[in-house]
């Protein structure tokens, strides 16, 4: 069979209709018939590469050496482009000011004319302005004469304090430098230090390991602050996990967040209790069994018989720490098994979250779909662009298939235009009206099963998906969690991971202070210089972000409701 010759086939051009109904039969995957076009073309492509992974192997046997493992780009026709980026972009008008107005000038130069150089009849006319921005990387090494005094009665000396940030044998602006080039800028730690050698710094590897896997000047505790108050300033929270590697041990990074900070969590899964453990702010979970426990395991289905075991075993109403909790599962092994003790364990762990007043609870999580963040908040946003990734994906190859999928999609992104105009003015009105919009076009069958199977998939995320109706301060995506993993991504690019459990709470406590500096429009390195300085010119970055959350409205829906 010609396989080009059907993918090429215009239906519009055949004039019989009985040729033109058994063509598009042949095409359409929704007949048991109908499904040889992509059959065959998704079988020849698996065909050609194991006939060329053969070919390879033959090669090495004999010496010889294989093709080139590099893969040409595939044509965007089959998905090769994931992005939604053209599909959802709307440009925006944007008045961009002079760069002057953000330059700080520190120093002023007056450069003359020398006068031997101009002619007898010179006058002055005016000056004119010529702004150069440069940066002077020396060393400020200092010699510190310190002052001692001796009181007899007293039997001690007195020595003249060195002043802020100069403990040790390095300053302020090499610990300031080195973390903002590690953490802000993603440099290497074997780069960092062959910069500081180039500029005439005498250190060490082991030092500067030491200072990167630490926590100096105590940034681990404004840290923590920060993210309690970035949590308290939202209902709502982006969050997104990536894999990482501690000591070369496969964890998880979790990421949570809005608009105006962004934490970090290095843990060693990324289950459910992992998720709850990442909304208490990384702590070790507790555990309570009470009426939320119990909504969970009805939801889980846990075993009327392993319930009755349990409540011989697990007081209610009683927060329970890890070592508690397992000294009271333990012995029901293997009444309670494996899987059994973990649904338990989430239930008591979400309970005792929810009922805890001690750190922010989360409202809404908006979040991909994956199952750990099912149930652990009161309601779940969906991303769109997630969602949509899905349709980009599909892979089709007759026109009338690729056609079918392209109006679609056209559509799908409509439709994400007319959730963003409401997002500026939401009505009870227009609510109605798209919540109906997302029945009619989620609810059409198209013939194209691939496609069909894929719509029936999103039209069960509906509440997920337009929870922005009911609050419209919700995002309709998620990339800020999905950037934020891209920066830990990036960091495991350059630095493959931290070296021990250290390194991993050093790398969370860095990573979320740049990424909420850059936030609030503070930077790194100036905030660096001022903690370990101790100059108090830039205020505690929790307050700065409640400054900021006050004059954004959040939550008001939540408020409201």
């Amino acid at each position: 069979m010609d396989l080009s010759l059907l993918t090429s086939i215009e239906l519009e051009t055949i004039s019989d209709p009985g040729a033109r109904a058994a063509i598009r039969g042949l095409l359409n995957p929704s007949q048991a018939q109908g499904r040889l076009v992509e059959q065959l073309v998704a079988e020849n492509q698996a065909l050609r590469a194991e006939n060329q992974r053969l070919k390879d192997e033959i090669s090495r046997l004999k010496g010889e050496q294989p093709r080139p493992t590099f893969k040409p780009k595939p044509p965007a026709s089959v998905g090769a482009n994931y992005s939604s980026e053209q599909e959802r972009h709307q440009p925006k008008s944007h008045q961009k000011g002079t760069k002057l107005d953000r330059i700080s000038i520190d120093r002023v130069e007056r450069l003359r004319v020398d006068p031997a150089t101009l002619p007898a009849d010179a006058i002055f006319k005016d000056v004119e302005t010529v702004t150069v921005q440069d940066l002077v990387l020396r060393t400020d090494t200092v010699r510190f004469e310190r002052e001692v005094w001796y009181s007899p009665s007293e039997k001690r000396s007195y020595r003249a304090a060195l002043p802020a940030g100069y403990a040790g044998e390095f300053g302020p602006g090499i610990k300031a430098l080195a973390l903002a080039l590690t953490y802000g800028a993603n440099v290497s730690e074997g780069k960092t230090l062959e910069l500081f050698r180039q500029a005439g710094v005498v250190l060490s590897a082991g030092w500067l390991a030491g200072l990167l896997s630490g926590d100096p000047g105590g940034l681990a505790a404004e840290a923590h602050a920060v993210e309690q108050a970035g949590l308290e300033s939202s209902p709502w929270q982006h969050s997104d996990t990536t894999a990482t590697q501690v000591a070369g041990e496969a964890q998880h990074c979790h990421v949570v967040g809005n608009p105006l900070f962004t934490a970090y969590h290095t843990l060693p899964s990324k289950d459910r209790l992992s998720v709850l453990r990442m909304l208490r702010g990384g702590g070790e979970l507790t555990y309570l069994w009470d009426e939320t426990a119990d909504a969970y395991l009805d939801w889980v289905k846990l075993s009327a018989t392993a319930r009755r075991t349990l409540m011989s075993a697990i007081p209610r109403d009683q927060e329970l720490d890890e070592t508690t909790l397992s000294g009271l599962l333990d012995p029901l092994y293997p009444w309670i098994g494996p899987q059994q003790r973990t649904r338990v364990r989430e239930a008591l762990a979400l309970a005792a979250y929810q009922a805890q007043t001690d750190w922010p609870v989360v409202q809404t999580l908006l979040c991909d779909d994956a199952a750990p963040y099912r149930l652990v908040t009161d309601e779940l946003g969906l991303c769109w662009v997630h969602e949509g990734r899905h349709y980009t994906k599909l892979i089709v190859h007759a026109p009338l298939h690729q056609q079918l999928l392209a109006e679609f999609r056209t559509d799908f992104w409509n439709y994400y235009r007319e959730l963003l105009v409401y997002r500026e003015q939401p009505s009870p009105a227009e609510a109605v009206r798209l919540e109906q919009g997302f029945v009619e076009l989620f609810g059409r069958t198209t013939g194209l099963t691939l496609l069909d199977q894929r719509i029936a998939l999103t039209r069960q995320k509906k509440d997920g998906l337009l929870l922005v109706l009911r609050h419209p301060e919700l995002p309709l995506h998620n990339n800020p969690a999905e950037l934020a993993a891209r920066r830990r991504v990036r960091k495991r690019d350059v630095s493959f991971g931290p070296r021990s459990p250290a390194g991993a709470r050093a790398w969370d406590t860095l990573m979320t202070l740049a990424a909420t500096t850059q936030l609030l429009g503070v930077s790194f390195i100036a905030y660096l210089q001022d903690r370990f300085r101790q100059a108090g010119q830039i205020p505690p970055l929790a307050d700065l972000l409640r400054a900021r959350a006050a004059t954004l409205n959040l939550g008001g829906s939540w408020a409201s409701a």
